[in-house]
This record gives structure tokens, sequence and C-alpha cells, in this order.
């Protein structure tokens, strides 16, 4: 009987090592139905979104939440956004339902959804955005994450951080932003580093909660690369965190090859920040967030 409960008690540890932690697929458009309290709305699942959970004040109020001690602010660009948070519980349609401290708003953060979520958002432990379907050729890259904690929680958003002039700087990998961009401390650092020069016209772009920041084109002499990705042009949030009066401007008069024109200038780079964008994620067929692993494994050509 010993020697019987002895090989099983092996065997349910060996099981438990060699099973995968769980994972959740998210599809291409990152729309998914979960509830709050009971009460069900359409939210979108988004690999660079923050880490607490933010909803709109209608689906807060709808699903009884109160207003708690703590609050929290958001801002895009000069605009503030201030937010409550409750704790709730929310049921996302697999697994078990569980409670998470989630902020609410009055604007929404993207159009047409109720709220967005990020993988530190969700209690599986690997989340895997579906980007396409696989083609031959595809390869691994894996990167390490880093993000989560928090005094009152897993607030942390999760995304990879890449040494950029020996600075740590902040990389999101958002599918649904048709351009990789930076903000303006960003765009300076990069192009003293890779021989950057703003160019082309300043347009207006819709970044979350509804509001628009100007954009220009930061185009790199020399690439930079990150994991899979080699890119030469990026969007500028040209006074976002910073400004980039630093930079050589293409358009301006005066000699076109001129790249840099002052020193760093003083801003905290630990606000900068890059995001990898549709134009160079269109090449992978997937994103997955291991939480365990503290891994973001991309899938592409």
């Amino acid at each position: 009987m010993m020697r019987r409960s002895f090989a099983c008690l092996l065997l349910a540890t060996l099981t438990a090592a060699t099973t995968p932690p769980a994972e959740r697929e998210i599809a291409p458009d990152g729309k998914a139905t979960l509830s709050i309290n009971g009460t069900a709305r359409t939210v979108r699942i988004d690999p660079a979104a923050p880490g607490i959970p933010i909803i709109t004040k209608d689906f807060a109020e709808a699903a009884g939440m109160k207003p708690g001690m703590i609050e929290v602010e958001f801002r895009v660009g000069p605009t503030r956004i201030d937010g409550k948070t409750a704790v709730a519980q929310i049921q996302t349609g697999t697994g078990a339902p569980y409670k998470r401290r989630i902020a609410f708003a009055d604007r929404p953060f993207a159009p047409g959804f109720d709220g967005v979520f990020g993988p530190a958002s969700l209690p599986d432990p690997v989340v895997r955005f579906h980007l396409r379907d696989p083609q031959p050729g595809e390869r691994i890259t894996t990167l390490p994450m880093v993000g989560g904690g928090g005094l009152f929680g897993d607030w942390g958003s999760r995304y990879v951080v890449v040494p950029i002039e020996g600075e740590p700087m902040r990389v999101m990998l958002d599918p649904h932003d048709a351009q990789s961009s930076t903000n303006a401390g960003g765009a300076v650092r990069l192009a003293r580093a890779y021989r950057g020069q703003l160019t082309g016209a300043t347009t207006q772009q819709e970044v979350a909660f509804g509001i628009a920041r100007p954009l220009r084109k930061l185009v790199l002499q020399t690439p930079v690369a990150i994991g899979p990705f080699v890119m030469t042009e990026l969007n500028v949030r040209t006074v976002d965190f910073g400004s980039t009066a630093t930079i050589a401007d293409a358009d301006a008069p005066g000699d076109p090859d001129e790249v840099v024109v002052t020193g760093k200038g003083k801003h905290d780079p630990k606000k900068d920040w890059l995001s990898i964008g549709a134009d160079q994620l269109r090449r992978c067929s997937s994103i997955t967030f291991d939480k365990p692993a503290r891994q973001v494994r991309l899938s592409c050509l």
C-alpha cells in the first residue's frame, strides 16, 4: 500500500510539473464579452492597455460599483482624465470569477467598447493574442517581460524594455495602432542614437479617451532593431512628455543631412516609450504574454 501511494504521489507530482499553465487566446479584434458583478458588456482585450482594467462610468453604474477611496489619473498629453476605482467581481467566460480593482471614467478608453483590459487584467497565466493564421517560415522570438505589482494589487502593465542610449525604454505592442510610434522624449533619444530627422506635416490622431494628439514622422538613418522588428520610421507625438525641438527637421531651411542639434536636455527617461504598431506586427501571427516565465513570445516572419 505504501509503495502504491508513493507511486501515485510521484505520478501526480510529475503531471503537475509537466502540465503547461492555462492559456487564454484573444481574437484579432480583441473583442470579448465579460461581466462585472453579473452585468455583461463588450470590452477590448488589448496587449498595450494599462495594467488596471478601465471601464466606462455607465458600465460601472450598471454593475453597481461604488467609488472607493482610491482614485486614478490618466494623462493623454496635457489632458488629464480623472477616474474612480472599486473592487468588483469579474467573469471572463472561462474559469472561475475573480476580484480585481477596476478604474472607471466618464470617457471610454477605446471607441465602441465599454472597457479595455490588458494582459495584467486577466487571471490567466498565459495570454496569447492571435493576430492572424501562422505562415511557413515563422520563428519564435522571446523577449523579457517586465511590469506587474503595485501597492494596491497588480496594476502594472506588461511590456518589454530595451536599452536606448544606456537607459531602459518601455516598449509596448499595439496591433490596434496602424503605425509604430513614440513620445517626444523617446523620439529625442532615438534621433540621437540612430541619426533621426523629423519630416512631413503635422497631423492629428486619436490615441485614447477620444483625445487627438499632434504627430510627425521620425525617419532614422540607422534602423533600430527590437526582437524581430527593424524600424526606420515612427510616428512621434511631438509635444508629449518632452519636446522634439532638439531633433533636426528635414523640412526646415538649412542642411537636410543635419541630424541632432543639441544635447540631451532635461526630461525623465522613465516616461519615454516606444509602441510597435500594426506596420510591424502584421509580420506576426501571435503575441504571447507568459506571466510565470516573465516572457513575451512573438511568432513572426
